[in-house]
């Protein structure tokens, strides 16, 4: 018996060399310890503590990523800051200082002459100049110190989160979205960038002014300065608590919004899919899901912020009250001056202030943590199979012998099923050993585990004799090329994605040339140097994200060109051909033969043509081995084998008449001799020639189809007013009116406590600095106080109402506004045309990180700013008012500053509106490069392209930071100007101020009021400009969202146009069709297609891969429109129809089915076009061939499928396509390849489930696989985007054209 070779006892002896002792494990029977065994070789759920290490981050792990040079600039900025930060304090005592000498010139009996007073002034007035120029030079390190060095480290972050990443196990991203690795490398790392960057200068700066000014304060006077100490304990107390939920609920935001992240990543990948299938608006509702608990979060967050700010206010103006009521106490009995009390109180004032000042920063940086708390959970895991390690044993020669012993595995996603059992088998060096058995029979699983992909519970695998998980990881991937049955390859040109096949190999760093040989033999091996000579760019042809641009069989050829590059010891292929068609898949398989030559090649196929030549077929089921041996024994043995290949054999129609066979060895000779002349003259003929005269080529020499693509020009990007931008986001709060007003309302009394206190202030300061010589003045003083401070109180209590309504109140209408955008912007998406998705920059990398951080930029521009503006105007307003009345001459002085400082804080608004613009599109660019790679990380990681992946995504990011270097250090200047001029306001009002009142035009009353209100008016003015970052992002923001609202889809779903379509017969007729893919306008794929269908036939279209079937499966699906020529259904063109009602009469079912995450019955349900009964959806399971086996599983219809649907197996998953596509119960059925993904035993099932779906409707099938279209009505053979042959089965094999030839190809007759 020829099994016997394969048995243990031929096996070479030095399999079992003392150096790997075999451990046989107790065979334990019960699951749970299964599952331990499963935790210890790391494969918790992501859910439990094991998976994620519980990374405590503070300040300094923020900081971990930063050189020595990042350190160094880090503490210079930090000096400047600290120091620009001083600076403020120093100025109250030069303002006590004055105040003082004012006070001396005013006094009767002081004898201080008019000359004396004037150069007193002028001195303490150029104090301020120096302050001035001292603050500029220092604010302008620290700002650039700040946002170079935050770039850089929240570059350094997310070079090692995607480094991390790509360390990780596979099992890892079974449960783990894409879509949320990709929301954490934009959103997270930008709010890490945030909390990193200018804030952290902005804190210290607010730090070090107040320790300044309580050291000037106790040096002053003690005694009132250890009283007002008391105002910071008070506001610590209110900061401390309120951020101590603030940590606590956006933590809870952010995995709330992690979570519908993947939603849409999952739903944008597979858009077809989506549109197809009318869905959007349920898949957008399962997004808003996420939505809502994101807002409910995001609201607590808010408003609690907005408590907490109105605390601060609260407490602020308490303390004016008391230091003025303690410092006249103190005054009265002599202890102290009025000028020292105003110093004092100032300064204290300033600390505390500016105490408030770090709130809004330390929020930045609060968030930084919860985001960084996450993104390091990922950066420390340690990961159980790490690909970048060394460690490991690497064999000097492989010889590839593989064998398995006692494996039993089971999926971390999946605890619940066994999916290997007690399996023993070898794999002899340099032969082919097939694997064949129905799906989910454990096929895959091997390959898993021959990559390391997983490793087994029990049992061990050993290639030559030794354990593999004692060989260095990446070492063992390089020995192993895999081919599997969706073949992923890269955005980039196809040269540079077979060039990946040399990585980690000796041919890594050969010159340019030899590569290029190298890589150029290799597709003609796999027999893709043809097709991709023929294309415009030939090797330098951008593939697009995933491939899409190519047809199935290309991407497979460059998918196997990539694999035998490198001349692997052990070829994998999964399934490597089962998604081509029978031309492709004959040359293919060719190929295939040829690479696997000499190397140890475990194939698993479907189709069991492929394998007849394997030197042992293992037959596999339910995890287990059932029979081994060649085709032929296997044959004999009459067994499961024997079964599978019956199923698959064509009926061929045999009886051909002699003058038929003459007929066809005179166009067989014709056709020989065509080729060698044609070979002679080495000019391949131009497919386009004979339809020249169909196309009417005009004078251009340019097709009809070339001329249609340019008559559709590139959309231009639009510039929109601010005030279009403004109403836009309006239009969001539109149902919040009335809250708004009220906020607005309460903004306007927020505004007015300045001037308010203003005139407070100027009442305390003229009644104490009287000379307190008789007692009818002492009680005047006392009885004054006394009352101001009454009023401080009163204004302290009505700032607290109106802040803390005002925040909770924006807080509402914000997270509305978010949440509505969001919404709407998914929903946009979904709306827009299929071509919108097939360019680059809307990769679903792209539109993820779009939802994930534009749409929380644009509350920028929402209410709470508005209430800032307010704020701020009624503030300037009233300000300006009250001075102007009191003391017009030093009132419009002051004014006339106002402007500079306002202009600056513009200037600073408007230059961070311009960083904000280069940086965004840098970082969108990398994050749908790193997307890519996480989504393909099977690929990325048995191609051990983990190293080359950093490498490109570090370049992308470091051109980002030279960039952004350049702006920040001219931004800069306008924004430390801002920060300076300040002073030499102050300058100015005092110094004219000192000169009316060395006049005795004002007196001490009028100065004060005029001073204070304009001073503290632009100061809050100048504040209001700390919101610019904030409003640059939202204008930024909003203006990308206006655009993508305007964008009007060619093919609109949401339109009413179109008539309406009660019912569909079913007659399908394309005339004369003309088409070429938007993205690839060069590349004819129809070319004048014609062919009718009538009602209730069954058609097959059939052909070479790229010739054009999957398109026309496209075109009727109305993803596209035809460039000429159109599409008739029941002699309607398609395009005079209503969209959506057109879309519900028919169902795709596509070659790789798209599962979303969420439970088998909703995934059904998504099919329906209305609501379902229970009955309809077991009825469309049972016609599908899925019945049985949703029941058998443990949860039922309740199962959930996992991202992607990646806890089924191809067939699962493609069967349950079918039953989705059942429920809607279609007029016209398009199966696209629907079978060709799947294994014999359940293409059979499949297929009797189409067969029996078909009965009573028009259906057209792509099939690659021909067994499975023998009954159809009618065959329609397509060649290069024209119908060269039609008929049934039978007449199609006796024409003995291309059909048969393709038949041939495909017939799996026993080996002779």
């Amino acid at each position: 018996m020829a099994v016997d070779q394969y048995s243990e006892k031929s096996e070479p002896t030095r399999a079992v060399s003392p150096s790997t002792p075999e451990k046989k494990e107790s065979r334990d029977a019960s699951p749970s310890a299964d599952l331990k065994k499963l935790d210890s070789k790391g494969g918790q759920d992501p859910s439990g503590s094991g998976l994620y290490p519980d990374v405590k981050v503070g300040v300094a792990t923020l900081y971990r990523y930063s050189s020595r040079n990042d350190i160094i600039i880090l503490i210079v900025s930090a000096i400047c800051a600290i120091a620009s930060g001083a600076a403020l304090p120093l100025m109250t005592v030069v303002f006590g200082n004055l105040q003082g000498t004012f006070q001396n010139y005013f006094t009767p009996g002081s004898n201080v002459s008019y000359d004396e007073f004037t150069s007193e002034l002028g001195s303490l007035c150029l104090y301020f100049v120096y302050l001035a120029i001292g603050e500029f030079v220092t604010s302008y390190i620290a700002t650039v110190g700040f946002i170079y060095c935050g770039e850089h480290i929240s570059a350094k972050i997310r070079e090692h989160y995607l480094e991390s990443c790509m360390k990780q196990n596979i099992g890892f991203f079974d449960k783990l979205g894409a879509g949320e690795v990709t929301t954490r490398i934009t959103a997270d790392t930008n709010l890490i960038q945030e909390g990193i960057s200018e804030k952290v200068g902005l804190t210290l700066q607010a730090v070090s002014t107040f320790i300044a000014a309580f050291v000037i304060g106790f040096v002053s006077y003690w005694k009132l300065t250890l009283i007002l100490m008391s105002t910071v304990v008070a506001l610590l107390l209110v900061m401390g608590t309120g951020s101590r939920f603030i940590v606590k609920y956006s933590r809870q935001n952010i995995s709330a919004y992690a979570q519908g992240g993947s939603v849409a990543e999952e739903v944008i990948s597979s858009v077809r899919n989506a549109v197809a299938f009318g869905t959007q608006d349920r898949l957008a509702k399962q997004y808003d899901v996420h939505l809502i608990k994101a807002e409910f979060f995001g609201f607590k967050v808010k408003s609690i912020l907005g408590v907490m700010v109105a605390g601060m206010m609260l407490i602020l103006y308490l303390n004016y009250g008391l230091a003025f009521w303690m410092g006249s106490v103190f005054l009265l009995d002599g202890s102290t001056s009025l000028s020292k009390i105003l110093i004092v109180m100032m300064a204290v004032m300033m600390g505390a202030f500016n105490l408030g000042n770090v709130a809004p920063n330390m929020q930045a940086f609060t968030t930084a943590l919860g985001a960084a708390a996450k993104i390091y959970s990922t950066i420390d895991r340690q990961s159980p199979i790490d690909p970048s390690t060394d460690d490991g044993i690497k064999l000097e020669k492989v010889e590839g012998t593989i064998r398995l012993k006692g494996i039993k595995h089971i999926y971390p996603s999946r605890p619940e099923v066994v999916v290997m059992d007690d399996v023993n088998l070898t794999i002899p060096a340099g032969k082919v050993t097939a694997l064949v058995g129905a799906s989910g029979s454990g096929k895959s699983t091997i390959v898993g585990l021959v990559e390391r992909f997983y490793a087994p519970i029990e049992g061990t695998v050993y290639l030559d004799g030794v354990d593999i998980s004692a060989l260095n990881l990446r070492w063992l991937r390089q020995q192993i090329a895999l081919v599997s049955q969706e073949p992923t390859l890269f955005g980039t040109t196809i040269y540079e994605n077979i060039r990946h096949g040399l990585i980690g190999t000796k041919w890594e760093n050969e010159s340019p040339e030899r590569q290029r040989e190298l890589i150029e033999e290799a597709a003609k091996k796999a027999n893709a140097h043809d097709f991709i000579s023929s294309l415009p760019e030939g090797y330098e042809t951008n593939v697009g994200e995933r491939g899409f641009l190519l047809s199935g069989g290309q991407k497979q050829r460059i998918a196997i060109a990539r694999a035998i590059v490198s001349d692997p010891k052990i070829l994998l292929l999964d399934e490597a051909t089962s998604a081509l068609d029978t031309k492709s898949e004959g040359v293919v398989q060719a190929a295939l033969e040829v690479a696997s030559e000499g190397r140890t090649t475990i194939t698993i196929a479907h189709r069991l043509s492929t394998i007849k030549d394997a030197h042992n077929i293992v037959v596999m089921s339910q995890g287990r081995i059932v029979e081994q041996g060649t085709h032929d024994e296997l044959l004999e043995k009459r067994g499961s084998y024997y079964n599978l290949v019956t199923a698959q054999a064509i009926a061929a129609v045999n009886e051909m008449t002699a003058e038929e066979e003459e007929a066809i060895n005179e166009e067989e000779k014709a056709a020989l001799i065509r080729k060698a002349s044609k070979k002679q003259e080495g000019v391949p003929e131009d497919p386009d020639d004979d339809i020249n005269a169909k196309l009417n080529r005009s004078t251009s020499t340019k097709s009809v189809s070339s001329m249609a693509l340019a008559g559709r020009e590139k959309p231009t990007a639009k510039k929109y007013s601010l005030w279009t931008l403004i109403r836009l986001i309006a239009s969001f709060n539109k149902k919040e009116w009335k809250l708004m007003l009220i906020g607005l309302f309460f903004s306007a009394i927020c505004g007015l406590g300045n001037p308010t206190q203003a005139v407070f202030f100027a009442k305390l300061i003229t009644a104490l600095s009287l000379p307190p010589t008789t007692q009818e003045i002492r009680d005047h003083m006392k009885s004054e106080a006394s009352f101001w401070c009454l009023m401080y109180l009163m204004l302290a209590i009505v700032m607290f109402i109106a802040f803390t309504a005002q925040g909770i109140v924006f807080a509402k209408c914000s997270e509305r506004l978010i949440h509505r955008v969001r919404d709407r912007s998914f929903r946009t998406m979904l709306r827009q045309d299929v071509e919108y998705f097939d360019t680059d920059e809307h990769s679903a990398g792209a539109l993820t990180s779009f939802l994930s951080t534009e749409t929380t930029h644009v509350a920028g521009l929402s209410g709470s700013t508005l209430g800032t503006l307010i704020m701020v105007t009624s503030t300037l307003v009233a300000a300006c008012t009250v001075a102007l009345a009191i003391g017009w001459k030093l009132a419009l002085v002051c004014i006339a500053t106002m402007p500079l400082l306002i202009g600056c804080g513009f200037f600073r608004f408007w230059m961070l509106a311009h960083y904000q613009r280069r940086a965004k599109r840098a970082y969108q660019g990398s994050a749908s490069f790193a997307s890519e790679a996480i989504t393909a990380i099977r690929t990325v990681a048995s191609l051990t392209r983990e190293e080359d992946v950093l490498r490109n995504y570090r370049e992308s990011l470091a051109i980002q930071q030279r960039a952004s270097l350049k702006s920040v250090l001219k931004s800069s200047l306008l924004y430390a100007g801002s920060q300076s001029l300040m002073f030499l306001a102050f300058a100015l009002g005092f110094w004219y101020g000192g000169t009316l009142i060395a006049k005795y035009e004002y007196d001490m009353f009028q100065f004060f009021l005029v001073f204070t209100s304009v001073i503290f008016g632009a100061q809050s003015a100048g504040s209001v400009f700390s919101f610019a970052p904030d409003m640059g992002k939202a204008a930024e923001a909003s203006r990308n969202l206006k655009t993508l609202f305007d964008m009007k889809p060619l093919i609109d779903t949401w339109s009413e146009d179109g008539d309406k379509v009660e019912a569909i017969e079913g007659s399908l007729e394309f005339r004369d069709v003309h088409f070429r893919y938007p993205t690839r306008p060069e590349q004819p794929v129809l070319r004048g297609l014609n062919l009718t269908i009538s009602p209730g036939q069954y058609v097959a279209l059939v052909g070479a891969s790229g010739c054009g079937k999957s398109t026309t499966i496209a075109l009727l699906e109305r993803f596209y429109d035809p460039l000429a020529g159109g599409i008739f259904v029941d002699g309607k063109e398609i395009s005079s129809l209503n969209i959506n009602e057109y879309r519900s009469f028919i169902a795709l079912v596509s070659q790789e089915p798209t599962l979303y995450q969420g439970t088998i019955k909703e995934n059904i349900l998504l099919g329906a076009p209305y609501e379902v009964s229970d009955e309809q959806i077991k009825f469309a399971c049972q016609e599908a061939n899925i019945y049985d086996f949703i029941l058998s599983l443990p949860e039922g219809f309740n199962t959930m499928v996992g991202s992607k649907g990646a806890l089924l197996s191809g067939g699962q998953k493609q069967r349950i396509a079918i039953a989705r596509a059942l429920v809607r119960d279609p007029k016209i059925l398009l199966l696209d390849e629907a079978t060709s993904a799947l294994d014999s035993e359940s293409e059979h099932v499949v297929q009797a489930a189409l067969d029996k779906a078909a009965k009573g409707r028009t259906t057209i099938a792509v099939a690659h696989r021909l067994s499975t279209i023998q009954k159809a009505d009618i065959i329609y053979v397509f060649d290069q985007g024209r119908i060269v042959e039609k008929g049934t089965h039978s007449e199609l094999m006796k024409a003995n054209g291309r059909y048969a030839e393709l038949v041939n190809l495909q017939s799996l007759e026993k080996n002779r």
